[in-house]
């Protein structure tokens, strides 16, 4: 039994241009052969209602059932919307912000971070992360138990600063083991990372210490000064044993996988 799971994140549809990565990803879609696309977040730019329908259109357009989280860019930009209607378009167009999937190979649950006085951090309410373990008792046997929000709880330091993980990590990141969560999806940063906790947290006598966290280059470029970043995605496999984590890069006209990384279950 294996599950895969097709992650892209930050596309900022109004404000990036260029639809070759998206036409690319098309193609190589029959051959990946994902269970689902999961994207976390900054679907749009600035959140406005024509820009979501565009990304549901697009996204659809890929063919594969569509599990979106929101990010800070995709509710209102302008005071008082922001602070009034925060949610109101977003769940027009996509119909919660908390969406779940549940196959016999996977179990996904969509979480919200975004907080309108949050600029650019996010965080996860105490009832959202009560929520969880009971979700995830309906999961099938073996079904690789796995989070996804837009901001993250990992990453590499490079141009990204000013972009802090999502508020109370320490807390949220034991709040998901837990649940027995093994993987956590995120975006938000525009960079690939890939990290398992025992790589940054000395573990001991834990038996519910192995948690993959993932996060998506982004798939769209905001800002002039940043056009150097990669764009990308990940790919996830999993069976009874492993999570295997692949990582494609655009190269200028199509994706290469550049490194792959696999990790214990369990």
């Amino acid at each position: 039994m294996t599950g895969r799971i097709l992650h892209i994140s930050d596309l900022h549809l109004g404000r990036s241009t260029g639809s070759e990565p998206l036409a690319a990803l098309r193609e190589l879609i029959p051959g990946l052969d994902p269970e689902i696309l999961v994207v976390t977040g900054d679907l749009t730019h600035r959140g406005r209602p024509a820009e979501l329908e565009r990304a549901r259109e697009l996204l659809e357009s890929l063919g594969l059932p569509l599990l979106p989280v929101p990010g800070n860019h995709d509710i209102p930009y302008v005071f008082p919307t922001r602070f009034t209607r925060t949610r109101e378009a977003w769940e027009r167009v996509f119909a919660t912000a908390q969406p779940v999937y549940f196959s016999d190979r996977l179990a996904i649950i969509g979480m919200n971070s975004v907080r309108p006085w949050r600029q650019q951090g996010g965080a996860l309410e105490s009832s959202q992360l009560d929520r969880l373990a009971p979700k995830l008792e309906g999961a099938q046997a073996g079904a690789l138990r796995t989070v996804a929000l837009h901001h993250h709880l990992a990453a590499p330091p490079w141009r990204a600063a000013h972009k802090r993980p999502v508020r109370k990590r320490d807390l949220v990141l034991q709040r998901l083991l837990s649940a027995g969560v093994e993987l956590v999806l995120s975006g938000h940063i525009h960079q690939s990372a890939v990290a398992e906790r025992r790589e940054f947290e000395v573990v001991e006598h834990d038996q519910r210490s192995s948690i993959v966290l993932a996060t998506a280059a982004g798939f769209g470029r905001p800002r002039p000064q940043r056009r150097g970043e990669a764009i990308g995605f990940n790919l996830y496999d999993s069976n009874p044993a492993t999570i295997s984590v692949a990582t494609w890069c655009w190269t200028g006209d199509t994706f290469a996988e550049i490194g792959k990384r696999t990790f214990q279950r369990g």
